[in-house]
């Protein structure tokens, strides 16, 4: 370790002690002393201080006091507190709170405190790592989202030209015409265009700031319902809402959310029944919504139900892409929200989410 680029702030109220300390450590760190709090405040504001040293009783303000003042402003030097009696009680608060990383009573030991500005710049040079590596991480994974993004938003162009040519081999009586061929063209490429779809999701939902309008809810599931039945019409919906509250939520996470719930319960329901049913009950509040999305489907195992929010898990009744229960959860934590599922494989799945309403925060602000 090169020494000679540690810089270290200590603030004593004893001159003495200053120039003692300054002759001690002058050849092994480049040291800056201050007679006061508000001396040392002046120093931080023009140097970057690694390791920052304060005596406890000091006139004004105490050691403990200063380091809490300047945790916010400077989070990244370590901070060391010298105290020549014992005053347990803060020092137990200014350890458990993080506003200290060692103290050491006076009159202090060289070598003792020598090893303890090591220590505490070895802890300064692994902080500020960390958080290099941290926004390294986190540019690396942008850019992998928006490359993601960007070639899956390209895909869809070509591959909505291939569900448009499969429409209009519908509407020319051609598509029986080949055998099975059309039909096996149609159904890969819904299937393509259903991870596509997912994967926009779940980029939108993680980079998409929140943006609060009006919701209603009525309005919002007869659009899902078009939506997501338009190939299939033999599953019947009951519709109970129960809106007399303006409600005010994130529009597409809402969406994101309700969508997927609608779209598994159609997706999962048993070939056999004969009376295919999903119910949707939502009771509107100032407070939020509570929605209960029923369906008499093929049911989640018991063994599956703690997995199936687990991004990419498909259980042995699911075919889709692992995705869209793993979308829903992040979505509902980026708006606060909160789910709970209870299925089996005779009577089916019930999905309970409760959303905040935004309109109670703010006007209770």
């Amino acid at each position: 370790m090169n020494t000679t680029t540690v810089r270290v702030l200590y603030i004593d109220d004893e001159e003495n002690n200053l120039h003692a300390f300054k002759a001690s450590f002058r050849r092994q760190y480049e040291i800056y002393t201050a007679i006061s709090a508000a001396e040392g405040l002046k120093i931080l504001e023009n140097v970057p201080v690694n390791v920052i040293i304060a005596d406890q009783k000091m006139p004004g303000m105490t050691g403990v006091e200063f380091f809490k003042s300047i945790i916010n402003t400077y989070p990244d030097p370590i901070r060391i507190l010298l105290t020549g009696y014992t005053d347990i009680e803060a020092l137990a608060d200014a350890i458990n709170h993080g506003d200290i990383y060692r103290y050491i009573t006076k009159p202090w030991n060289d070598l003792e405190l020598h090893n303890s500005i090591k220590n505490a710049y070895d802890a300064y040079k692994a902080k500020i790592d960390l958080r290099n590596k941290i926004a390294e991480l986190e540019k690396t994974n942008d850019e992998l989202n928006r490359f993601i993004y960007s070639i899956s938003h390209e895909l869809r162009a070509p591959l909505v030209s291939v569900l448009g040519i499969v429409n209009l081999v519908k509407m020319e009586d051609l598509y029986d015409s080949s055998g099975e061929y059309w039909s096996l063209i149609e159904t890969c490429s819904n299937k393509l265009d259903y991870y596509i779809q997912k994967t926009l999701q779940y980029y939108k939902n993680n980079k998409t700031a929140t943006d609060l309008s009006s919701i209603n809810f009525k309005k919002l599931i007869t659009e899902l319902i078009e939506l997501y039945t338009y190939t299939d019409k033999s599953t019947n919906f009951i519709i109970n809402i129960d809106q007399n509250e303006e409600f005010i939520g994130d529009a597409f996470r809402i969406e994101v959310i309700l969508g997927n719930l609608v779209s598994n319960a159609i997706k999962y329901q048993n070939v056999n029944e004969e009376n295919k049913r999903v119910s949707i009950d939502i009771s509107v509040t100032s407070y939020g919504a509570d929605i209960a999305i029923n369906d008499n489907g093929v049911g989640i195992l018991n063994e599956h139900l703690e997995k199936i929010f687990t991004q990419f898990f498909k259980g042995k009744n699911q075919h889709g892409s692992g995705l869209g229960l793993f979308i829903v959860k992040e979505a509902l934590t980026k708006i606060h929200g909160k789910i709970e599922v209870s299925s089996n494989v005779i009577d089916g799945t019930t999905f309970k989410i409760t959303i905040p309403n935004a309109k109670f925060d703010k006007e209770t602000k």
